[in-house]
């Protein structure tokens, strides 16, 4: 019984010469299998780049729901502003207060002047010298400058300035007998003390 040979061993029996064909076939199409997903790769990187209106979607919707990330930025940026808001209007309030300080200390000695005018009587009423005390008064008030140190009034040592006690049955605490120099504050600022005599409690 004869044996089955296989084709190709028939062929090469047959003394068919192998010229390169068949490998270079396989080398074809194995190229053309490798080329095949670097194709597809590139195809996909174009497809997959971000256009213009892809950020600016992606940009409308972190603001319309941003990341908890975000958001804690957001407090943080806000509250700094917060405090440096605070910050500038209190040393804007500070140099207001300086600057108007400096103005209003100019015209105290002017101030001093009137006070004592108008103390020894030289202030006539209706005068047009008591006409510009007046103004004077009134303009300096609107700056916020206030006086102090009236007599009568219980001695402080933190707003009076004593110059001379006086003993005096006639008073149970410190008190004011009379003024020297009238005392001012700007604001909350004390800009000068009031120089005054005290009358302290004597038992004669």
């Amino acid at each position: 019984m004869a044996d089955k040979k296989h084709p190709d061993n028939d062929a090469s029996a047959a003394g068919v010469p192998d010229d390169g064909t068949a490998a270079a076939g396989a080398a074809a199409a194995d190229a053309a299998s490798a080329s095949e997903p670097d194709s597809a790769v590139a195809d996909g990187i174009e497809e997959d780049e971000l256009t213009v209106q892809d950020i600016l979607d992606a940009a409308e919707r972190e603001v319309a729901e941003p990341t908890s990330e975000h958001l804690a930025d957001l407090k943080r940026v806000t509250a700094e502003y917060a405090n440096y808001r605070r910050r500038t209007e209190a040393n804007r309030a500070i140099e207001k207060e300086r600057v108007t300080g400096d103005i209003v200390k100019v015209l105290i000695p002017v101030l001093d002047d009137i006070y004592r005018a108008e103390k020894h009587g030289d202030l006539v009423p209706d005068s047009a010298f008591a006409t510009i005390a007046a103004k004077l008064r009134s303009s300096v008030e609107r700056l916020g400058l206030t006086s102090f140190g009236t007599v009568g009034e219980p001695f402080d040592p933190t707003m009076h300035e004593a110059i001379f006690q006086q003993p005096s049955a006639a008073v149970d605490v410190e008190t004011v007998g009379d003024v020297a120099e009238t005392g001012y504050y700007l604001g909350s600022t004390l800009l000068r003390a009031a120089k005054v005599v005290v009358q302290v409690p004597s038992d004669g």
